[in-house]
């Protein structure tokens, strides 16, 4: 019998998590992020009252990399673009 989803490659785990309000779902993917390599979340209404789906990709062969402090990820890519009340 044929699965009706392909299934991810070897070593990957497609993780879709479903809660209540997006902070629970973010939390438990922060979580698995914390630990496994993976993609960036993709988050989609489930139902009524802020209910969240959230999917993302779980690289079970490569362990997280180390969190960068806050002002590395704050860094621009340098497409500096002036907004329209600087000068």
């Amino acid at each position: 019998m044929r699965h009706p989803h392909p299934l991810p490659p070897a070593g990957q785990a497609e993780v879709r998590i479903v809660a209540a309000t997006p902070e629970a779902a973010r939390l438990i993917a922060e979580a698995l992020r914390c630990r496994f390599a993976a993609t960036e979340q993709r988050s989609y209404p489930a139902g009524g009252e802020g209910a969240t789906r959230l999917y993302l990709t779980v690289d079970t062969t490569r362990a997280a990399e180390p969190p960068r402090p806050w002002l590395a990820t704050s860094e621009s890519s340098g497409d500096r673009r002036l907004q329209a009340d600087e000068i």
